[in-house]
């Protein structure tokens, strides 16, 4: 493939992760963007964005669902978001705009444009991540090496991690013990489900386990529209958003995080017994 030309200010259908624009002699590819980050999965760049980002930061990568569609995943406060960038073959799109180069479409981000999903929150992209960060050639030595005779095989060496799946925004919640509904702010982490008094409060109210969440549904009993609830032994949980969409959003992570979560105590279930059949 060759590289992009610019003509009259539009591109060619072409792949956008070979090309780049030629306009003003500046031919680039899309490798050379530094906060490009390819192949990297979505639970990889939450990884780097939660542990060594900041509010703001974000990065470009190639989603999963077909080629030709991009994410940008961005941090907020205690969460990552992930929206699509599409490239139809001639231009890229990116919320409500449409951008006739990739050189158009960063220039965008060197404003730090100001983007807002359905729950409402409101991100500035401040700080690109890069794709390339300076390392330190560093190891530690090896001083005590021997091995536990535990009678486990390769078989037994299941990989297993919590999913990161973040979410956060303003959801109205019922009260336990006296049924009024008041507005929190929420995040989900991992597998904790926090609530807070607003967005800007430092220490939850209550964090929620989801190991002990055996359901996520639909609500229709309570005189309020999209409303959802979380089912737990000792308590149902009744939360409503502002919009379908953003119940929509939210009852979809949480039943991916149930899903995830009952994946892992399958996985250690039948590592047990597989130890316990060895051990017999």
């Amino acid at each position: 493939m060759g590289r992009a030309e610019s003509v009259g200010g539009k591109m060619n259908a072409q792949d956008p992760s070979d090309l780049w624009s030629t306009s003003d002699g500046e031919a680039e590819l899309l490798q050379d963007l530094g906060w490009y980050h390819s192949n990297l999965t979505r639970h990889a760049a939450e990884a780097l964005l939660l542990s060594n980002g900041y509010d703001g930061s974000y990065l470009l990568r190639d989603s999963n669902e077909r080629t030709g569609l991009y994410s940008l995943s961005v941090r907020a406060k205690d969460s990552v978001k992930h929206f699509h960038v599409e490239y139809t073959g001639y231009s890229f799109k990116f919320g409500f705009n449409e951008f006739s180069s990739l050189k158009d479409f960063v220039k965008h981000f060197a404003n730090q444009p100001l983007i807002g999903s359905e729950t409402g929150t409101l991100i500035v992209l401040k700080h690109p991540y890069p794709r390339k960060v300076e390392e330190p050639s560093i190891y530690e030595s090896v001083r005590v090496h021997t091995a536990m005779q535990t009678g486990r095989t390769e078989n037994d060496l299941v990989p297993t991690a919590p999913s990161l799946g973040t979410k956060e925004g303003y959801l109205t919640k019922q009260g336990g013990l006296v049924k009024t509904w008041k507005t929190r702010w929420f995040t989900l982490h991992r597998n904790e489900l926090k609530y807070f008094k607003d967005q800007m409060s430092p220490e939850p109210i209550r964090i929620l386990d989801l190991t002990e969440c055996s359901a996520v549904q639909f609500d229709y009993s309570q005189e309020r529209v999209n409303c959802f609830c979380l089912v737990f032994p000792f308590r149902t949980f009744y939360l409503c958003a502002k919009t379908g969409v953003e119940a929509d959003e939210w009852i979809k992570i949480l039943r991916w995080k149930l899903s995830q979560i009952r994946k892992q105590l399958d996985q250690r279930e039948g590592t047990v017994r597989s130890q316990s059949f060895i051990f017999k």
